[in-house]
């Protein structure tokens, strides 16, 4: 039998970087966790154990802390790419670098005081390889969002083993988690970050729902219309199901007014929206 080396890359995960910038006694934090993924001429550590090509991923994990001293760390995607680089241009043997950044929000309580919050997570994922080719994808997750009514459910396949009733009211809520893909034109890929946002929380809220599938299509149309700079959203959204609690036990009506919060199994809608003329992804989503 005959076989080769397959697709391959190697690097550290989730390394957790705290930055804080003293201004007198006013103090600033960035808190990140980025994880560093490289791939090139590695048949020889994986053929023979030869590790003269590989950086190690604890250098991998010093690059950041480094990097984050000597230039500092202001939007995680310029911080990505400032990485992504570092790693193709200064070692021969590594012709693609891979740095994915997730970002966690902190609220000021006072000069050097904060308190951390509790919304979605900010994310980036950036491409770079020794062609100079570099792609950006900016993102968020666990954005929770939740309509307590404009939302309905019927018409769907009914088969010997359907229980779920019809519904024209019903509680929609939802984890939201979105990439979007940049073009590489318009103004600097982390600008997007505050409309996309805001565009698919608008579309949440005003959009009357027949599916969760439409309401995602309905927030990926919104965010590509709202930054013409980005050419296509990938959104991934479980249905947190919310289940009206029986009370006829108890001699109440419930009026679609106590409900049960299931936290699992829930349905997973995943999809995505782009413009007809979106350019080849390339590696981007990898």
């Amino acid at each position: 039998m005959s076989v080769k080396l397959g697709p391959n890359r190697y690097g550290k995960a989730e390394t957790r970087l705290v930055r804080v910038v003293r201004e007198g006694p006013v103090h600033h934090i960035k808190d990140i966790s980025v994880s560093t993924s490289l791939s090139g001429d590695m048949e020889a550590v994986h053929l023979t154990g030869d590790n003269a090509a590989v950086l190690p991923t604890d250098t991998q994990k010093n690059t950041a802390y480094a990097f984050a001293a000597r230039h500092g760390v202001g939007q995680i995607e310029t911080f990505a790419l400032l990485l992504a680089r570092h790693f193709v241009e200064s070692q021969p043997s590594i012709h693609h670098a891979r740095v994915e950044i997730d970002e966690y929000g902190w609220h000021r309580a006072g000069p050097h005081s904060f308190v951390r919050e509790g919304g979605e997570v900010r994310t980036c994922v950036v491409h770079h390889d020794r062609d100079g080719r570099g792609t950006v994808v900016s993102g968020l997750k666990d954005l929770v969002v939740l309509n307590s009514t404009g939302s309905e459910f019927h018409g769907y396949i009914v088969d010997e083993y359907t229980t779920l009733q019809p519904t024209d009211d019903r509680i929609l809520a939802t984890a939201v988690s979105a990439q979007w893909r940049h073009t590489g034109d318009g103004p600097p890929p982390e600008t997007s970050y505050q409309r996309v946002r805001q565009s698919l929380i608008d579309a949440f809220a005003d959009t009357h729902s027949l599916s969760l599938q439409q309401t995602l299509y309905a927030m990926g149309e919104r965010a590509l219309k709202a930054a013409p700079e980005i050419c296509e959203i990938r959104l991934a959204m479980p249905n947190k199901h919310h289940f009206p609690v029986d009370l006829s036990p108890f001699g109440l009506d419930n009026a679609n007014e106590v409900f049960y919060a299931a936290d699992r199994p829930y349905g997973l809608i995943e999809g995505g929206v782009l413009r007809e003329d979106a350019p080849d992804a390339g590696f981007a989503w990898e």
